[in-house]
């Protein structure tokens, strides 16, 4: 007899509490290898595949594509064993659990490669279940159960424990219902409306008036955004200043580099390399505030964390030990984050951890900004767009590429000083590459 296991909506980690299910990757019938991702979520964070730890045949499905589940919530039912899975391998000795299937931890939200190129479907499964499901009834048909032996011969489109005990406890014949569920399938809400008194049909709510515009959830990437942008607001007193910075030399310097071969070098990356050696100077900006203890707490590494706009809305990688790192690593970084931030792909471990945040919202073909401090960081240098303007050069007016560059900083971890020495540092090796050269 086949044992159904129920696979839970994991901690993804990171304090994620919650995820929306985006796409559903398996129906109901389908035969699932073991870590063969099965739904497609989305966190606070990132788009994340969902493998499941068991082999078998999926009875029943939890949620609808777009509805919300809490951590812990139930995602699947899988009837697993040798009954459900004539044709699927023996799990080794070692690792099996007794079910025919080894779990296994859910590390790194499974691989690409684990999902079959097609579904297989087998008959459905009609052995009783001996462990009711503890969750609230599936969204999506199953296959026919077997109606009770009390009741006439013939299926009933019920297949959760649940809804078959409610109705029991409360004498509701489910023969007698029409399911509101896929194919008829009855649902505990149908059991509960049969248990109601009979009311008047209430009459509809008035369509909503047309200047009213319309409601947007603010929920997913957008609501985990306002959420750390309001707090910032509310616990950061920021402040900004700038300088135009004459670009041409660098611009030059990075057409050099890229004339030699090998892999291309982005102006972002200068100009991350242009921040590490800044930090190294002012390590105050590298820093946060502990509110609870009263202390500024300045970090050893730098974990820089960059914008990048995609479909799915703002996202906010991070580029690890930043300060270690060359201009052609640096740019080989940012192009492997930014793809994944455009797929979708990022891991939630790529978008924490930050300490300071280069913005680069030049693409927008914008020269300045006052950004909001990307919490709980202390800093964020933003860069505008760099285009040709009339320069005194020399003694000369002269067309040279001039760029903004604009610093937002926390004034509790350092004064104005501190961070104006900061920005004409950068401002100066922009100028003259060459005075980031002598610092190296």
């Amino acid at each position: 007899m086949p044992q159904v296991m129920e696979f839970k909506l994991p901690d993804l980690g990171e304090g994620l509490t919650e995820a929306e299910i985006v796409r559903w990757l398996v129906a109901v019938g389908d035969v699932v290898a073991i870590d063969q991702p099965v739904v497609e979520v989305e966190t606070a964070k990132a788009m994340v595949e969902v493998p499941c730890p068991y082999g078998g045949v999926v009875t029943a499905r939890f949620g609808e594509e777009g509805q919300e589940l809490p951590v812990g919530a139930p995602l699947i039912t899988v009837a697993v064993g040798a009954a459900s899975l004539p044709e699927a391998p023996a799990a080794p000795a070692a690792e099996a659990d007794g079910s025919g299937n080894a779990p296994r931890p859910l590390i790194g939200y499974g691989s690409d490669h684990s999902r079959p190129a097609r579904r297989r479907r087998v008959r459905p499964v009609t052995a009783a279940v001996s462990a009711p499901v503890v969750a609230p009834a599936p969204v999506v048909a199953a296959p026919v159960v077997p109606a009770a032996p009390a009741a006439p011969t013939g299926p009933v489109p019920v297949i959760s424990p649940l809804v078959r005990k409610l109705a029991k406890d409360n004498g509701v014949d489910l023969r007698a219902l029409h399911g509101s569920g896929p194919e008829g399938l009855i649902l505990r809400a149908d059991v509960e409306a049969a248990l109601r008194p009979a009311q008047p049909v209430a009459a509809p709510a008035p369509a909503a008036p047309a200047g009213q515009g319309e409601r947007i959830p603010l929920k997913g990437v957008r609501g985990a955004v306002a959420e750390k942008l309001s707090r910032s607001r509310r616990e950061i007193p920021d402040a900004t200043c700038w300088v135009d910075a004459d670009a041409t030399e660098l611009m030059a310097a990075r057409a050099a580099m890229n004339a030699v071969g090998g892999p291309k070098i982005s102006v972002l990356a200068l100009l991350a390399r242009i921040c590490t050696a800044a930090l190294a100077r002012y390590p105050e900006l590298n820093s946060t505030v502990d509110l609870e203890a009263k202390e500024i707490v300045r970090l050893p590494a730098v974990h820089l964390s960059f914008a990048a706009q995609t479909e799915r809305g703002l996202m906010v990688p991070v580029v690890r030990d930043a300060q270690d790192r060359n201009p052609e690593s640096l740019s080989a970084e940012f192009a492997r984050l930014t793809e994944l931030a455009r797929t979708g792909k990022l891991a939630p471990a790529d978008l924490t951890g930050g300490t300071f945040t280069l913005n680069n919202y030049g693409v927008f073909g914008v020269d300045g900004s006052t950004p909001i401090i990307n919490h709980p960081e202390a800093a964020m240098l933003g860069v505008g767009r760099i285009i040709d303007k009339p320069w005194v050069h020399e003694g000369q007016l002269a067309v040279r590429k001039v760029v903004q560059l604009s610093l937002t900083f926390d004034h509790r971890v350092c004064d104005g000083g501190t961070a104006g020495g900061f920005l004409r540092y950068v401002a100066d090796c922009v100028e003259s590459p060459a005075v980031l050269l002598r610092s190296l």
